[in-house]
């Protein structure tokens, strides 16, 4: 066995999810598998365990796959740090910025560290199976592509483009993928997938099979919707699993997520949503942010920014309103640092010393070294494993501890990512934000865990797989690569 590349008709199709599915379906046969995504553009990030940052998506995968992250499994890693630069995280370390004039040019170094790690990674696994980025189709950009086709035609991998049909007009963009690809490219093109279905699937027969026609490659699978399945989404401020969380509970707690232009790591909450009860919106209005009964300000990418933007919003007043009236309000990374009195910036937004919100009793100050680490600590009792990736740090001010942070009153914040995912020290917090809240809300008994929750997910992608894709054509893909003689469709890319 070798690698194979699952690419997408568009951003969001599915690919994270089959990727996960299908790394979680090898795994179970006793394949030793790894996740690879050369280029991830994210600012929801984790920390393996030898301080290395890479894409949460690639993170999951590896646990589907359950094998340890590493640096190599996502080697390039862009942050965005406004609407035209990117911090470069190169093999899970600061490597610099890229401005989006050099997107298309500037990247050849990159793609030599990304190539190498998939080399490595091959060298030490059976398989690799690796997750394309955007669209293939993005001819625009394929003279320095190393993510989708560059990548495929590199390590001559089998390409199988996965579409969401919840969206529309799946067949015509599966086929419109293939007609712009060049003739080298198309040779690789080995089959569709398509993802979110609902209904009768025979009601879909005919299309599928007038695809086959006139493209000359088979689908290879009908993926069903599943409910309550999502992967930690690339886009910061797409947040996927809270809004299907949502309505679920019927009132309880309700919890609003500021919306930051720059929102970094705001997964952080999805484990809040789990809850029943617990109900999780993202929000931008001042209204919201008062009438909720537990307000977070999540991770920021551009701390110093998204403060300015919170306060032209309005929304700062409607924080500090609530920190006076005793309503909760908790600050995580980012958020936190915004609480503080002040904040000196000469690193991220060059602002120099800025008014923080003034609910913390300290001070922030933003250093050019990166901190990243997994930090285990404890509150009141519970044990709470996290990870931390921040250049900003708050001093210890006068105050009780929370975690690494502070807490004054129902103002709560800490820089660690990840700690409502310890289900303990999750549920005994929101008990007690519930009670400074007035709301009667306590934890259900016999409640799955939110790491047993993860771990169903993933279980239900490998069985959606395994039952709805040809898995013959798809290890005789993974064994012998495309199979030669693939119709040209034309035009093709010149």
């Amino acid at each position: 066995m070798s690698g194979l590349l699952v690419a997408g008709t568009t951003s969001d199709a599915g690919k994270s999810l089959v990727t996960a599915g299908i790394c979680r379906w090898l795994a179970r046969r006793g394949v030793r598998v790894a996740p690879f995504k050369s280029q991830n553009m994210s600012n929801n990030s984790m920390v393996c365990a030898d301080g290395a940052e890479i894409g949460r998506a690639q993170w999951l995968q590896a646990r589907a796959a359950r094998v340890e992250p590493e640096a190599a499994m996502n080697p390039v890693l862009l942050k965005p740090g406004g609407d035209r630069r990117s911090h470069v995280i190169a093999l899970g370390k600061p490597f610099g910025t890229l401005e989006a004039g050099e997107y298309a040019t500037g990247r050849a170094g990159l793609a030599e560290i990304a190539f190498g790690a998939f080399e490595d990674l091959r060298s030490r696994f059976d398989v690799v199976v690796c997750e394309g980025a955007g669209s293939p189709a993005e001819i625009n950009l394929r003279g320095g592509d190393y993510v989708n086709m560059g990548l495929a035609g590199r390590f001559s991998l089998p390409v199988v483009v996965v579409g969401d049909i919840d969206r529309g007009g799946v067949l015509a963009a599966m086929f419109g993928t293939l007609a712009l690809l060049s003739p080298e490219d198309q040779a690789l093109v080995a089959g569709w997938v398509v993802n979110k279905f609902r209904g009768d699937v025979g009601l879909l027969r005919p299309g599928l099979k007038s695809l086959e026609d006139v493209t000359g490659r088979p689908v290879l699978g009908v993926l069903p919707w599943l409910d309550r399945v999502w992967i930690d989404s690339e886009d910061a401020l797409a947040a996927a699993g809270w809004r299907h969380e949502a309505g679920r509970g019927g009132g309880g707690l309700r919890v609003a997520v500021v919306r930051f232009p720059r929102a970094s790591n705001a997964t952080d909450v999805d484990a809040l949503a789990a809850e029943p009860g617990v109900t999780v919106s993202l929000t931008a209005d001042p209204d919201s942010v008062a009438a909720a009964d537990l307000v977070v300000l999540p991770g920021s990418r551009a701390t110093v920014d998204d403060l300015r933007w919170l306060r032209e919003r309005g929304l700062a007043g409607a924080v500090t309103a609530r920190a006076a009236a005793g309503r909760p309000v908790l600050g995580i990374c980012g958020g936190y640092q915004m609480l503080a009195a002040t904040i000196h910036d000469d690193v991220e937004s060059h602002a120099g010393t800025v008014e923080g919100l003034g609910l913390l009793p300290t001070r922030v100050t933003f250093a050019g070294e990166k901190v990243l680490g997994r930090p285990v600590g404890e509150w009141r009792g519970h044990r709470v494993q996290a990870y931390e990736i921040h250049h900003g740090t708050a001093s210890r001010g006068d105050a009780e501890s929370f975690l690494d942070g502070h807490r004054v009153g129902s103002v709560w914040g800490t820089t660690w990512h990840g700690a409502f995912e310890n289900d303990g020290f999750r549920r005994a917090w929101l008990t007690e934000v519930a009670a400074q809240s007035g709301v009667e809300w306590t934890p259900v008994e016999g409640t799955p865990g939110f790491a047993a929750l993860r771990e169903d997910m993933l279980e239900r992608l490998a069985d959606a797989v395994e039952s709805e894709v040809d898995i013959a054509k798809l290890l005789e893909l993974l064994e012998s690569g495309a199979p030669a003689g693939l119709p040209f469709v034309p035009p093709g890319a010149p």
